[in-house]
């Protein structure tokens, strides 16, 4: 019978297929009295180490297939697994209550988990539940025995569905057999949305029934742009599908043929379509989606991934790598952004009620002074190898961006007294901070370049967690408000005579690239899948004509499907 469900348009795309249920295998734990402690201690010991070896593997199947940057989330599991406190609390609870390992991982388990519930204005640590259940699943298949699913052992076209998808699950993730994703959780920041959009694999998820709805090898239809899953489809339904998908297929090998095209507006007006990277080896996928740039490079990729502060000269071969691929085009390197949801364990910090408002980015470099000067010798001595920029994370204020720059300039300085060959570096900020915003025109006078990252600036503009699905409805990208922030960052360059780029989500966003581009914003930086549709669509627009659209959207109106409205009214036929 047919039915439909509906669900969160987290990536676009039509596919229809058989049903493949991911499902958990039983890893239920019986509580037995122990009375040969060590052995009980070797088989927990043993298990852990199996488990570690495990996300290892899964790591490096990740870096490779999905990048370094998507393959961070298991350093953090690992880390989780060698924490020394679980450890020390699992072999507490083994001894002391005579119990086996699996009870005792159990037990712990648990512990931890009510701890980070109670933690409930802390997203970061909401987050970390998932990862918990991740590893300790792990570690009570190895102790059961039991072989946990691996989506790498699918040798056929389906259609996933499972209740939420965890990281370790989704890294073996073969394109050529997975079509789609439906979860019952989930929303468009989550890991399973944004893996499906690295990939180009159609998603719908937090459809709330689809493991209870969906069966077993029967036949669905996705549609990833309208969050709709169709069950039992009609003959006729099937074959919409099926000429979805194949104009699909058609419009990516089109999109393939802009790769060393120039980005120009319909009336001439070029533009830089550069790329958001998080490591050196994403290198060779913008450069084939025809990133004209890199206009973020984050570096938290150095620090996350090891127990202590990378050395100069591993960061140093870092960015010499990606400024040396790059040129003789730019590359936008942004100084450390830890903090908020990124927090260090071997950096100190005291406990923040509210993290993403607390000591992170440039605030941690400026009180952390020792690893930010190391980190900009590092980025100096790279310079030599191409253009290189420097951009500073989360200035609020201008004594923040002039303590950044008088640190700068001291090595700088230090380094050419000792004959360090140098380039001519830029040196610029991310404006993410609504006053940073509302005072454009005074730090344009100071920085070399603005760059707006927009994924920061509208939470907090909004007072929304974009994470956070029950204020989720806040984060909007087009509201007004926002509009006008940005187009007042934009301006204030202008004006001051230097470029203005954005480095968030909305850059890559087709309902927003039409207000960008007549608001004459100069580099739009994306996910590398995103690059050549935004070079199309920016190749059929008039940005002359836009800047009517954008007057009208900043003057007159009032709520974000407003804008929407009016953006869709003037290309029509593009967006729809």
């Amino acid at each position: 019978m047919r039915a439909m469900l509906k669900g969160i348009a987290a990536s676009d795309g039509t596919v229809c297929g058989q049903v493949y249920r991911l499902v958990e295998p039983d890893l239920t734990v019986q509580r037995r009295t122990i009375t040969h402690l060590d052995n009980e201690l070797n088989r927990f010991h043993q298990a852990l180490e199996a488990a570690v070896s495990d996300i290892e593997t899964i790591k490096t199947r990740a870096t490779k297939n999905l990048g370094a940057d998507s393959a961070q989330v298991f350093s953090a599991h690992i880390a989780m697994l060698q924490d020394p406190e679980l450890k020390m609390a699992v072999e507490h609870e083994i001894t002391t209550q005579h119990v086996n390992a699996e009870a005792a991982v159990s037990k712990v388990a648990h512990d931890y988990e009510q701890s980070l519930k109670s933690l409930k204005d802390n997203p970061y640590m909401q987050e970390r539940i998932t990862d918990l259940h991740d590893v300790i699943k792990r570690v009570t298949a190895k102790l059961l025995n039991v072989t946990l699913p691996d989506l790498a052992l699918v040798n056929h076209p389906v259609i996933v569905v499972t209740h939420d998808l965890i990281p370790s699950d989704t890294v073996s993730v073969n394109p050529c057999y997975i079509l789609g994703f439906v979860t019952d959780l989930g929303g468009r920041t989550s890991h399973s949305s944004i893996l499906a959009r690295s990939l180009n694999i159609p998603a719908v998820v937090g459809t709330q029934t689809a493991t209870q709805e969906l069966t077993e090898g029967g036949t669905i239809i996705l549609n990833g742009d309208r969050g709709q899953v169709i069950v039992g489809p009609s003959q006729e339904e099937l074959a919409t599908a099926q000429q979805e998908m194949q104009d699909r297929t058609e419009n990516l090998e089109r999109l393939a043929k802009l790769q060393h095209h120039e980005t120009t507006s319909q009336d001439g007006v070029g533009v830089t379509l550069a790329a958001n990277i998080g490591t050196p080896s994403d290198m060779p996928n913008i450069l084939r989606n025809g990133a004209e740039a890199v206009g973020l490079m984050r570096t938290e990729f150095l620090y996350m991934d090891t127990d202590h502060l990378p050395s100069e000269d591993q960061q140093f071969a870092a960015y010499k790598e990606v400024v040396t691929a790059m040129a003789p085009h730019p590359v936008v390197i942004r100084t450390l952004d830890i903090g908020g949801d990124k927090p260090l364990p071997y950096l100190k910090q005291k406990p923040e009620a509210n993290p993403f408002m607390g000591a992170r980015a440039i605030r941690r470099s400026l009180t952390h002074q020792e690893a930010f000067r190391s980190q900009l010798r590092a980025l100096l001595r790279a310079s030599a190898f191409g253009q290189l920029r420097i951009m500073f994370p989360m200035i609020a204020t201008l004594d923040e961006f002039r303590q950044a720059k008088a640190i700068y300039d001291d090595e700088r300085s230090k380094l050419t007294v000792n004959q360090v060959p140098l380039g001519d570096v830029k040196v610029g900020m991310m404006v993410e901070v609504p006053a940073a915003a509302l005072l454009a025109d005074r730090f344009a006078q100071e920085v070399d370049f603005m760059s707006i990252g927009t994924n920061d600036l509208i939470g907090y503009t909004m007072a929304a967690d974009r994470t956070n699905q029950d204020v989720g409805y806040l984060y909007q990208p087009y509201h007004p408000a926002i509009l006008r922030l940005v187009n007042r960052v934009i301006t204030a360059g202008h004006n001051a005579g230097i470029p203005v780029a954005m480095c968030g989500e909305m850059a890559g966003d087709p309902i927003a690239v039409p207000l960008l581009l007549g608001m004459g914003l100069d580099e739009f930086s994306m996910g590398a899948g995103s690059i050549l549709k935004t070079r199309e669509l920016i190749g059929k627009l008039n940005a002359h004509d836009l800047q009517s659209l954008v007057e009208t959207a900043l003057n007159s109106a009032s709520t974000s499907q407003e804008v929407i409205t009016m953006v869709q009214a003037a290309v029509p036929g593009i967006l729809n």
